[in-house]
This record gives structure tokens, C-alpha cells and sequence, in this order.
């Protein structure tokens, strides 16, 4: 059993512990809401993109496309995994769960007998996967220097990755990360970025039909990569509001456990003081008796 000394010092080290806590649940709370904020306004944006590149692609084939954007490269044997996860630690699950939702879709290319590579934003999930999979990292977008995350930084992500699919590096690319759901559910999340996912209108009676200048494909040209940055950007949007809402969770859950351990801890202190004296009385008693 420890001495009584040992206990007040593991105790004071504990309330120490949760302050820290304290802090960081109260710190994170605030950071979630400009994140929630950020993440919810930039959906109406994301949705509106995703609805004209529908109307544009409507009725469109992959075949019919000049854009190798559409089109692809004619096969799909290399694949390139874009990871977002955190800068920073202390969030819970949260970079675990998108770890292991990329770790799953390895195995299925693997089982295909398909090729892959892996591009990491953020730290955390470089350090996790670095270990089994570091031969097959080709780069890291290190966003720890960003306070706030703007269009700009997801453009220059897009120029990257639009670089390497002319270069014919990879067939096809896809994002991975949380989308945000609540403080205490962010939801494992892929989009495919390249080549664009064409989807054929089968309910023809609703339709809408739109003429447009100058004709589709010189639109679909300009407005591809802008496409691709919004569904980047929109990523790291949801990314930002999730870690925030895992890292205040597990805070909140760090708090209430060290509350926990004190409340143990002050009882076994207690005890223990309370048998120190009450064994120094049994001396005193049998000193006097013996006199």
C-alpha cells in the first residue's frame, strides 16, 4: 500500500491532470463552434456544385467526354488515397476511425489485385499508417502552420493531385475523412474525386432541361477542378468540426474519469491517514500501560 505521502502527491498530480482537461473541453468547445459553423455553411455551396455538374453530365457517358476528367485514363489499376486526419492528438477515436475505414478499402484493392498510393493530410494519420504501409507514401500536406483552413489550401492540394493523374501517376483518387454528424458521432466518409462520377438520369418525366453557353464541355473544363477543390475543401471543413467534437468528447469523458479517480483516491488517503493514527495511538496507549 502506498505511503501517505506517495497518495498526496498522485492526488495533486490527478487534479493537475484535470485542469488540463478542463481546459482543453472548454477550449475545443469553443473552436466547435466556428468549425460547425464553417462545415454547415460550406455544404449549401458543396450540394449546389454537385447539382450543375449532375446537370451537366446528365445524359453525358464517360465515353463522350474529352475530359480526361471524365473520361479517366481507361482503367482503373493504380489508386491514389487521400487521408485527412489531424495535426494534433488527444481526440479520441477520431483519427483511428478514418485510419481504420482506409486500412479496410486497402484490403479490398488488395484483393483486387489492385495497385495503391497514399498522399496523408495531417500528422496523426501519416504516424499511424507510416508503420504497415510507409513504402507507399508519395507525399504529406502539413497543415499544422494553418490556423484557419480557406479555399486556397484546398486549391493547392487539387493543383498537386491534377499534376500527378496528367503525369498518369494514379487511374483513380479518393478523399477519406469524418463527416460531421454531432459532438459525439462523426461518421467515416470516402468521396471519389478523379475521374468525376457521371450518374445517368433513369427518371427521364424529371428532368430538367437547360441550354447552356458556351456548350458543356468547355464549362465542364473550367469547372472540373473547381469541382474537385470544393469536394477538398469541404472534406477538411467537415475534418475540422469533427476533430473538435472527438476531442471535446473524449476531454469531457478525461475530466469526469480523473474526477473519478480523485474521489478514490481521497477515500484511500483518508484511510490510510485514519490507520496511521490510530496506530500511533495504539503506541502511545501501550508505552503509557507499560510505564
Amino acid at each position: 500500500m502506498p505511503n501517505l505521502k506517495d497518495l498526496k502527491i498522485r492526488i495533486e498530480s490527478v487534479k493537475s491532470t484535470r485542469k488540463i482537461t478542463k481546459a482543453m473541453q472548454m477550449v475545443a468547445a469553443a473552436k466547435l463552434r466556428r468549425a460547425q459553423e464553417s462545415a454547415e455553411c460550406a455544404r449549401p455551396y458543396a450540394d449546389q456544385m454537385d447539382l450543375v455538374m449532375k446537370k451537366l453530365t446528365d445524359g453525358l457517358s464517360a465515353q463522350d467526354s474529352d475530359s480526361k476528367l471524365v473520361s479517366g485514363t481507361g482503367k482503373t489499376d493504380v489508386h491514389l488515397l487521400l487521408v485527412a486526419t489531424s495535426e494534433r492528438g488527444l481526440c479520441g477515436g477520431f483519427n483511428s476511425s478514418i485510419v481504420k475505414s482506409v486500412k479496410a478499402h486497402i484490403s479490398d484493392l488488395k484483393r483486387l489485385g489492385k495497385k495503391f498510393k497514399l498522399v496523408t493530410i495531417g500528422k496523426k494519420g501519416r504516424e499511424q499508417l507510416k508503420r504497415e504501409f510507409g513504402g507507399y507514401m508519395i507525399d504529406h500536406v502539413d497543415l499544422s502552420g494553418v490556423k484557419n483552413l480557406s479555399y486556397k489550401d484546398a486549391h493547392s492540394i487539387m493543383k498537386d493531385l491534377l499534376k500527378r493523374y496528367s503525369d498518369d501517376e494514379f487511374d483513380v483518387a479518393k478523399i477519406f475523412f469524418n463527416r460531421f454528424q454531432s459532438v459525439m458521432s462523426q461518421i467515416p466518409t470516402s468521396t471519389q474525386l478523379i475521374p468525376t462520377v457521371v450518374e445517368t438520369n433513369t427518371e427521364k418525366d424529371n428532368i430538367e432541361y437547360y441550354e447552356f453557353e458556351p456548350d458543356k464541355a468547355e464549362i465542364l473544363e473550367d469547372l472540373l477542378p473547381r469541382s474537385i477543390t470544393t469536394q477538398i475543401f469541404t472534406a477538411l471543413l467537415e475534418n475540422g468540426a469533427s476533430e473538435q467534437g472527438a476531442r471535446m468528447s473524449a476531454m469531457d469523458n478525461a475530466t469526469r474519469n480523473a474526477g473519478e479517480m480523485i474521489d478514490k483516491l481521497t477515500i484511500q488517503y483518508n484511510r490510510s491517514r485514519q490507520a496511521a493514527i490510530t496506530n500511533e495511538l495504539i503506541e502511545i496507549i501501550s508505552g503509557a500501560e507499560a510505564l
